[in-house]
């Protein structure tokens, strides 16, 4: 029996959607060399994460080994799996593979960061692969809502194992490669150890449509439109851009693009030549002297971002551009969950405004980047893989997809994430727990989400704020009275008095009453203003805010 392993690590994507990062690893338990499938971000909301930028999967597992780290392999150009290379370049040195659409958007991202070019290597297509330690490494075509999408078939001496990516099953996707069910058949002829697999749709019943279906339908209604023509769509979403600006050229409107993401990823495209064609474009500025009826615009935001072109519209104008009664905005997009409120936000907005909006209710103007649950089952039936591993999903599409696997006769394994898996041999297993978790970028700063910087501001946000400063002289005594700084919370209470007022008065008296012990010891003073502070808050309006104690002493 070897003394080698060949293990599977989740640290992000694996019970949530979004914040991919997925590690393999070969050789002696404890020594293994890694490989690391994909490294990308989550976004903030306002509820759970106020003020921060970006939300990254916490590698200090994979930073205490970044010895031993072979490399980087990227699936697709999508922010939940790309969007953390940059950042956690430093910390990882690892070089980075991934193919030529993915690779161009890696080096905008990297030298953005200051980070070398050469550092994102571009990779060839299947059958070429890439050999790193113990691992071979191929990017098999695969087709998604952005172009070059691919699985990893990563071969080990434990046998061959295929990490699905994203995926749908679309032989027409319009930009970007087809599903080659004959390839992948080929691939997987002589036996699949492990499919790593997406997980997103598999509650969807019924099987996933193709892009191409999307064009006509969106004609007739742009063709049909008076005003101004607004849509939206991912940016990355290449096909969907393309069909938006086919249609508004062939109803003779001039396209623009609003949005730095919507310009990068068309201008990406074409670079890469994974599209050869689109219609021309005009600048902001120009459209100004255009008729409004012979307009398209095409903008970012379908997901109700405060500062996407989509919200700024929304809110008034952008680049001199503002929309008007009679125009049409149209959501050619679904909108992600937990992100509905920002997105009826934006509709009631243009509502407002006497603008028509159209969103996908009707199924007409979006179809999904993933694969339905029929989908799903035709890419086992093609990999017939020996153990299917659900990723790329929360808690409740994990097991529904393991049971899924079960049922087909596969071996289903619900791995989360912090869960290795031990590949080895014919039966799989946990070998053991990592502790994971998130790390914020806040501002131009990482923080760990247990250092307590996004809980306080949690607190200020539903308690408010204040400051007690209070001024010993040289013998530890009061002078003066201490005073009281609010932020977020009502001038008055249930007294009708002001509440500084009251505040002040109930500190003035605890501080009367303290003795000289704890007079001369910070920790006890603090201690004490803040809990007289709280509860006289709490008597007034209801609420304990955050205090901060600041106390001066005379030398």
């Amino acid at each position: 029996m070897s003394s080698e392993r060949l293990i599977y690590l989740p640290l992000g994507g694996a019970g949530e959607i979004g914040m991919n990062a997925y590690v393999y690893g070969y050789g002696k338990p404890g020594k293994e060399r890694l490989i690391v499938v994909d490294l990308g971000v989550a976004f903030p909301d306002m509820d759970g994460s106020p003020g921060v930028d970006l939300i990254l999967p916490d590698i200090t597992w994979l930073k205490d080994r970044r010895d031993r780290i072979e490399a980087v392999f990227v699936t697709h150009a999508h922010e939940d799996h790309v969007g953390a290379v940059a950042h956690y370049y430093d910390a990882l040195r690892a070089p980075i593979y991934a193919r030529k659409f993915t690779a161009n958007i890696a080096r905008r991202k990297m030298n953005e960061h200051g980070h070398p070019n050469d550092a994102v290597t571009t990779a060839g297509v299947w059958p070429e692969q890439v050999t790193v330690g113990p691992f071979t490494v191929g990017f098999l075509p695969i087709s998604h809502s952005i172009p070059e999408s691919s699985a990893m078939v990563i071969d080990t001496p434990e046998g061959r194992v295929i990490h699905s990516g994203d995926f749908k099953i679309d032989l027409t996707p319009g930009v970007g490669e087809p599903f080659d069910p004959g390839l992948w058949a080929e691939v997987c002829k002589d036996g699949i150890k492990a499919l790593i697999c997406d997980s997103t749709n598999v509650f969807s019943p019924l099987p996933g449509r193709s892009e191409a279906t999307l064009g006509p339908e969106i004609e007739k209604l742009v063709g049909a439109a008076e005003g101004m023509v607004v849509a939206t769509t991912f940016a990355s979403n290449v096909a969907r851009v393309k069909t938006l600006a086919d249609a508004g050229a062939r109803a003779g409107r001039s396209v623009v693009l609003l949005g730095r993401a919507m310009k990068r990823m068309v201008d990406a495209a074409l670079e890469t030549g994974v599209m050869t064609d689109f219609p021309p474009v005009i600048a902001p500025e120009d459209a100004r002297s255009i008729p409004r009826e012979n307009l398209m615009l095409l903008v970012t935001g379908s997901q109700g971002e405060r500062r996407a072109a989509s919200a700024q519209l929304a809110r008034g104008k952008y680049q001199g551009i503002e929309m008007k009664e009679g125009d049409l905005f149209l959501f050619s997009s679904k909108t992600i969950p937990g992100n509905e409120r920002g997105v009826i936000r934006i509709i009631n907005q243009f509502s407002e405004m006497g603008v028509d909006v159209v969103d996908d209710s009707s199924g007409l103007y979006h179809v999904s980047g993933h694969a339905n649950r029929p989908d799903l089952e035709t890419l086992h039936d093609v990999v017939k893989p020996q153990v299917l591993i659900p990723m790329h999903g929360e808690h409740r599409h994990l097991r529904e997809h393991a049971k899924l696997a079960e049922a087909k006769g596969m071996t289903g394994v619900l791995a989360v994430n912090g869960m290795m898996i031990d590949l080895s041999g014919n039966a799989p297993k946990v070998a053991e727990y990592i502790e994971t978790g998130r790390t914020y970028l806040d501002g131009t700063v990482k923080i760990g989400a247990l250092d307590g910087v996004v809980r306080d501001r949690i607190r200020m946000a539903l308690n408010g704020h204040a400051t007690v400063t209070v001024i010993l002289d040289t013998d530890d005594e009061p002078l003066g009275e201490p005073w009281v700084d609010l932020m977020g919370l009502p001038e008055t209470g249930r007294s009708k008095a002001p509440l500084v007022d009251v505040l002040e008065e109930d500190l003035s008296q605890w501080l009367n009453r303290a003795g000289a012990k704890t007079l001369r010891d910070d920790d006890k003073l603090n201690e004490g203003l803040k809990r007289t502070l709280r509860q006289s808050a709490m008597d007034e309006i209801g609420k304990k805010p955050e205090v901060t104690v600041v106390v001066s002493r005379l030398s």
